[in-house]
Order: structure tokens, then C-alpha cells, then sequence
């Protein structure tokens, strides 16, 4: 029987100097299968089905109501300026029509989030049923 002693080149206390890679890739492989495993249990989600997107042309009527805001957060009724009291008031003279109109409120790109949220709160404080935003489509094909 024969028994290794050591190196005959450098001794004992000869240092290793190749990088023992094989532990870094089990844990590897390891984090991998977790996540094969995990990923398609997460991604279940509870069976909805989505409204489809469309563009349909808005048809206007001459009842319906033009409400636009301005950059600087000014109103106008069918491009005639008024005043928060004055859109209520209006708004609330409109609302006990039967059939009521829709009101569709053009705000600026650049306007404050507050001068449309007034608009909204006047609509909603004078019962109107149907507001709706006018938007601009975005450009086909480039």
C-alpha cells in the first residue's frame, strides 16, 4: 500500500492558484430552477377579460357642451369665456334638461391638473351624467 506524502515541487504549504468554480455554479443552477418554477405561479392573475381599444369618430351634436381650459386655466363655454360661478350656474341650468347633454372638456396640454380638476368638480357638483375628455389621436406611421 502506498501513501502520498506531499508534492516533490513545492512542499506542503504550495498554494492552489485555478478558482474552483463548481459551488458558484450550483448555486446558480440552484436560482435558476427556482425561478422556472416561481415565475408561472406569479404570473396567474385572476381571468378579466379587457375592453378592446377603439377609435370611434365623435359625432357632435349641437346640444352638447364645449368646455375648454386654457394653458393659463381659463374656461370657456363654447369659446365664450366664463367664471368657475358662472360655469356652475350654467352647468346646473343644462343638467335638468331631459335628455341631458354630454359635456366634453378640451383642456390644454399645458394646463394645471387643478384648473380641469374645477371643471370636473362643477360637473360632477351639478349632476351632469356623461363628461367626457377630447384628446387628439396620436400620429400614424411616424
Amino acid at each position: 500500500m502506498a501513501m502520498n506524502v506531499g508534492n516533490e515541487s513545492g512542499g506542503e504549504d504550495a498554494e492552489i492558484s485555478a478558482i474552483n468554480t463548481t459551488p458558484l455554479v450550483d448555486v446558480m443552477l440552484v436560482l435558476l430552477i427556482i425561478f422556472l418554477i416561481t415565475i408561472p405561479v406569479v404570473t396567474h392573475t385572476v381571468p378579466v377579460k379587457l375592453p378592446k381599444e377603439e377609435n370611434t369618430v365623435r359625432k357632435t351634436k349641437p346640444e352638447n357642451i364645449e368646455i375648454s381650459v386654457s394653458s393659463d386655466g381659463d374656461v370657456f363655454w363654447n369659446q365664450e369665456y366664463v367664471e368657475y360661478d358662472k360655469l356652475l350656474e350654467k352647468l346646473r341650468t343644462v343638467a335638468v334638461k331631459v335628455p341631458q347633454p354630454e359635456v366634453h372638456i378640451r383642456g390644454d396640454g399645458e394646463a394645471r391638473y387643478a384648473a380641469i380638476g374645477k371643471v370636473v368638480y362643477a360637473c360632477q357638483r351639478s349632476s351632469i351624467m356623461k363628461v367626457s375628455f377630447v384628446t387628439e389621436p396620436p400620429m400614424r406611421g411616424g
